[in-house]
C-alpha cells in the first residue's frame, strides 16, 4: 500500500492561459523574418540586371561626337593637303652627269680593281615656288650589280628653278668584282660601262611651310667609259646623260 506522506515528484501539465485548451486547427503558423539588411551585408543590388539607360544614351552620343570629330579632322587635313598641292605643284629634281673620268684604272688578276673616278652632276629645280634643301647625298659607283667605291655629297640647298652644280670623287684602292672576264671583255673593245647610283634626303619648302623629308633614288645606268686595255683613264662617251629619279 502506497505511503500517502510520500512527497509528489510530478506536476500536471499547465493549463491554457484563458482557460481553454489550444485549437492547433485554427493557429497560425509561425514564419520566420528574414534577417534586416541581408542585401547590404553581402553587397548585392536589390536588382543586379538594372542598367540606366540615360547613362548608356550618354556614353553612346559621347563616342559618336568623338567619332564625328576624328573624320572631321581628317577630311580637314586632306583639303588642306590637297589645296596646297594644287598651288604649289611640287616636282622631284631633276639631274644629269655632265662628265665621268676615270683614271689610275688598274684590275689584278685576282679580280681587284683600283682607279678613280670623278663625277660632275647638273641638279635642277623645276619648282617655282618650292626651295630644296639636300641634307645629304650618298653616292656608289657600280659595275653592273657589284659595288666599287662609295662617297657622300656635302650637303646644299637649292633655289627655285635654280640649277646646282655637283662634283662627286670615287676611290678604290682593292675593289673585288666577281666579274672579271666581263670587264677585260668590254675593255678589249675600247669602253667599260659603269652605273652610278645616289640615295639624297631633300626636304622641300615653300615660305613657312615645310614638307616632311623625302628620300630621292638617283640611278644612272649605262655609262660608258673610253678606256682600252692599254691605257689606265678614259672619259665618258657620248656626252652628259639624264638620270632616273624617284622616290
Amino acid at each position: 500500500m502506497a505511503d500517502q506522506n510520500r512527497p509528489v515528484t510530478g506536476y500536471p501539465a499547465p493549463p491554457a492561459s484563458n482557460g481553454y485548451p489550444t485549437n492547433t486547427a485554427t493557429a497560425y503558423p509561425y514564419v520566420a523574418q528574414p534577417p534586416q539588411n541581408q542585401g547590404a551585408y553581402f553587397n548585392v543590388s536589390a536588382n543586379p540586371y538594372y542598367s540606366d539607360p540615360y547613362a548608356n544614351q550618354q556614353r553612346a552620343t559621347f563616342i559618336r561626337r568623338i567619332f564625328a570629330v576624328f573624320i572631321a579632322c581628317i577630311i580637314i587635313i586632306g583639303t588642306i593637303v590637297f589645296i596646297m598641292w594644287l598651288i604649289l605643284r611640287p616636282q622631284v629634281p631633276q639631274f644629269r652627269i655632265d662628265t665621268l673620268t676615270l683614271s689610275n684604272f688598274n684590275m689584278s688578276s685576282n679580280s681587284l680593281i683600283s682607279g678613280t673616278w670623278d663625277a660632275r652632276f647638273t641638279v635642277r629645280n623645276p619648282n617655282s615656288k618650292i626651295v630644296l634643301y639636300y641634307d645629304r647625298i650618298e653616292a656608289a659607283v657600280f659595275y653592273k650589280s657589284e659595288s666599287i667605291s662609295e662617297t657622300t655629297v656635302p650637303p646644299f640647298a637649292q633655289g627655285k628653278k635654280n640649277e646646282t652644280t655637283v662634283r662627286a670623287t670615287f676611290v678604290s684602292a682593292s675593289a673585288y668584282v666577281d666579274d672579271r672576264n666581263g670587264i677585260s671583255s668590254e675593255r678589249s673593245r675600247g669602253t667599260v660601262d659603269f652605273n652610278l647610283r645616289m640615295m639624297a634626303r631633300v626636304r622641300f619648302k615653300a615660305g613657312a611651310w615645310w614638307a616632311r623629308r623625302r628620300i630621292l633614288k638617283i640611278y644612272c645606268p649605262n655609262l660608258s667609259i673610253g678606256v682600252s686595255t692599254n691605257s689606265t683613264g678614259g672619259s665618258l662617251s657620248g656626252g652628259s646623260k639624264n638620270c632616273r629619279v624617284g622616290l
